[in-house]
């Protein structure tokens, strides 16, 4: 890869500082010359490599994004993908396939989705991807009979898919944002940077599995229990990574999947599980013990049988079922057959699932490998309602009739009791999720309601502050110099924007929360990063287009789901602090933001009363 030494580099406002060692044809993109869509791409990609003081860049050979339902993205996305469509010329440079949309557009009527206009918006998202030359693969599985290699570097940002690749395959990926990959997919570099060095592929906990694993369930249980282990107070510079030991000896690639996908719920980017991915980069001892990292493990946990019908018991449905729904990530092959398998002996004594109370959710491809196995006719006949293209997370739900949903998925049930649908979701295994379809008085009994909770790391240290405070940190290369002036709104936790963040008001609207009830329109917002969804940069910029946006935002922690809007759309950014703004400044304090050069001063004007 031929590269170009870069002093000072002024493009539209762009610099790139001298210590910024720039591929040629990046370079090249960012002087315009291959148009204006991937010289945006280009800035955003500098931009996140300068701030995460990145090594440098490296070519990508394929990227995955996400960020296409019409619940996830909103208007932030449709608006966005409306202005980049008046480049002709401005099409992905490497393979580029994206993730599940928000329905199957050959089941409205089944799906009975009860939001205005939603088919037309849906496929004008999916039409402006297509003219920027990206696959419409609609799936949230791209290791699945999608992308077939297994082996590179690659830019995907749904979180099962980075997880998944990066346990059992030898492809490597950060877990990035929808709008990262975008620009990567664009562009064909990334920042290296994160999971793209060894020396940060290394396990932080230590988890040995002491218990029977006997249905796919019990593997999503298990990763979802790891990530729920996590403590605030530990170090996880990039998130939680799990050595496995006592895994048994056989294990089907839909346990596989059900294992990364349900660890990704908490930021686990990948894990290794002894006996069936790659050996960790540690040492052992003379009794064939894994020694620790060099800083030790985080956390050392014990899953038993105890720990696992503890969650089962915990998850089971009080109250009445309205939908049953499988398939989250979309389901491989294995796990339609398991549910085709399940569904045979009720089908066989002339039982029919009543009033479409199942829901099969799956690939466009594993589709029709089903269709081909006869998988598809018998569920079709048994009253399944398969749907391709779409998953259970990014559905809108007609709650006139859906309250309570049954899965056998912690994905699923993670997403669908929080963000978007907030909806009561029981978990059961793919047998009993059969079970309950045919026959719903299993269920009957008022429907639960989901009871509000503050978690851990919404525990706020911030105390009232007095004085005078001044700080330097970094700016974005790609913005010019700037002052901004006015009120602070602070806080040391992080920012949910998808699902907690309301895209019409700009009200934070999280239980729990320090700024719960509170508008972020017009203040300059400090907060130490941005946390949940890689597609949580569409509702910041769908909040910049309707001005009930911020002036300015400060963040203390580099913010992959942050930068991506701001530097985009062109709104005052700084990070990088000496001291930490979220702890120094108070909600109500008066401030100044200034850019000079690379430079930024956060400076407080007059304290709140």
């Amino acid at each position: 890869m031929s590269r170009v030494k870069i002093r000072v580099y002024f493009i539209k406002e762009l610099l790139v500082r001298d210590n910024m060692d720039l591929p040629k044809r990046l370079a090249q993109q960012l002087a315009g010359q291959e148009g204006e869509t991937r010289q945006k791409a280009a800035r955003l990609v500098v931009d996140l490599a300068e701030i995460a003081n990145a090594d440098g860049f490296v070519e990508v050979d394929n990227a995955h994004v996400s960020g296409v339902s019409v619940i996830t993205g909103g208007h932030g996305l449709r608006r966005f993908l409306s202005d980049l469509s008046g480049d002709k010329g401005g099409r992905v440079a490497i393979t580029t396939t994206l993730n599940s949309a928000g329905c199957d557009k050959e089941k409205m009527k089944e799906m009975d989705i009860d939001w205005p206009d939603f088919l037309t918006q849906q496929f004008e998202i999916i039409a402006a991807y297509d003219s920027l030359g990206i696959e419409s693969t609609l799936s949230c599985t791209p290791y699945d009979r999608g992308i077939e290699l297994e082996s590179g570097i690659a830019s995907w940002a749904e979180s099962n898919a980075v997880c998944f690749s990066n346990s059992w395959t030898s492809l490597i990926t950060n877990r990035e944002s929808g709008l990262s990959a975008l620009a990567t997919g664009l562009t064909g570099f990334a920042p290296k940077w994160g999971l793209h060095l060894t020396e940060n592929r290394m396990p932080n906990i230590f988890v040995t599995l002491d218990c029977a694993m006997n249905d796919l369930s019990d593997w999503s249980i298990f990763g979802d229990w790891i990530g729920k282990q996590v403590r605030p107070d530990w170090d996880l510079a990039w998130g939680p990574m799990p050595l496995i030991c006592g895994m048994p000896e056989h294990l089907s690639f839909a346990a596989k999947k059900a294992l990364t996908a349900a660890a990704a719920n908490y930021g686990c980017p990948m894990l290794w599980a002894e006996g069936h991915s790659a050996d960790p980069p540690l040492s052992k001892d003379g009794n064939g013990n894994w020694l620790p990292p060099q800083d030790g493990w985080k956390g050392i946990l014990k899953f038993t049988k105890a720990d696992l019908s503890a969650r089962y018991a915990e998850l089971a449905p009080r109250g009445q079922v309205d939908l049953v729904v499988i398939g989250c990530p979309q389901a491989s092959i294995e796990e339609i057959r398991r549910t085709a398998s399940a569904v045979r002996s009720y089908a066989e004594m002339g039982e029919k699932i009543p009033d479409n109370r199942l829901w099969l959710f799956t690939s466009g491809e594993n589709y029709q490998l089903a269709v081909d196995d006869g998988s598809v006719e018998l569920l079709d006949d048994a009253g399944v309602v398969l749907l391709k293209d779409t998953c259970p997370e990014v559905t809108p739900y007609n709650r006139n009739k859906y309250n309570h949903l049954l899965t056998n998925s912690l994905k699923a049930e993670h997403y669908l009791t929080s963000g978007l649908n907030r909806i009561p979701t029981s978990v059961m295994s793919i047998q009993d999720c059969v079970k309950h379809a045919f026959d719903p008085t299993l269920s009957a009994g008022q429907r639960p309601t989901l009871s509000a909770k503050a978690q851990p790391q919404h525990q706020s240290s911030k105390i009232t502050q007095h004085g005078d405070y001044t700080a330097i940190g970094n700016g974005l290369s790609s913005q010019g110099d700037f002052v901004v002036r006015g009120k602070a709104m602070s806080t040391d936790v992080a920012i949910t924007y998808l699902g907690y963040v309301n895209r019409d008001s700009g009200v934070i609207e999280e239980t729990g929360h320090p700024l719960d009830g509170q508008a972020i329109k017009d203040t300059i917002l400090i907060y130490p990063k941005g946390s949940g969804s890689t597609v949580a940069p569409y509702v910041l910029m769908g909040l910049i287009y309707t001005g009930k946006g911020p002036k300015a935002i400060v963040n203390r922690d580099v913010c992959s789901l942050t930068i991506p809007a701001c530097s985009l759309l062109d709104l005052p950014y700084a990070h990088g602090f000496a001291t930490d703004p979220c702890m120094e400044i108070n909600t109500g304090d008066l401030v100044e933001l200034r850019k000079v050069g690379d430079q930024v001063t956060i400076t407080v004007l007059e304290r709140v009363e």
